[in-house]
């Protein structure tokens, strides 16, 4: 298993929810990220979310595709996210979609953990496997 590390900045802008479905009530935005450190790179993806009535109650889904270099090797991947928050208590999850690299990342696995600072600051460790 090997171990990256680093920062994130993230841009996510809100975008219209697809006709005919507005009334589901899902907040649809897109995911612009530059990584640095071990994984340094850009993604570009999409997120569906939503707020229940309940206060701090929530959900969200997402997919982004990574293009960069992961301890020098160059290549692409998908992360697959899935989140929960249950009246304030976070859970989350995101993997490498199977299959997913290109470049000298063909056959990356593994699963990225995010961590968010009391400043607001992004960061990640990110434990992965190559072949």
């Amino acid at each position: 298993m090997m171990h990256a590390k680093g920062d994130f900045e993230v841009k996510l802008t809100l975008q219209p929810a697809a006709p005919g479905i507005e009334t589901a009530n899902l907040g649809r935005q897109t995911i612009d990220k530059r990584f640095h450190g071990d994984l340094d790179g850009t993604s570009l993806g999409e997120m569906l979310a939503v707020m229940t009535e309940t206060k701090g109650s929530a959900g969200y889904v997402a997919l982004e595709r990574v293009t960069g270099t992961l301890h020098g090797k160059h290549g692409s991947f998908v992360f697959q996210h899935s989140g929960t928050m249950h009246r304030g208590a976070p859970q989350l999850s995101v993997t490498v979609v199977p299959d997913s690299g290109t470049g000298e990342l063909v056959g990356l696995s593994g699963s990225l953990m995010i961590h968010i600072d009391s400043a607001g600051n992004h960061s990640y460790t990110f434990d992965y496997t190559l072949p």
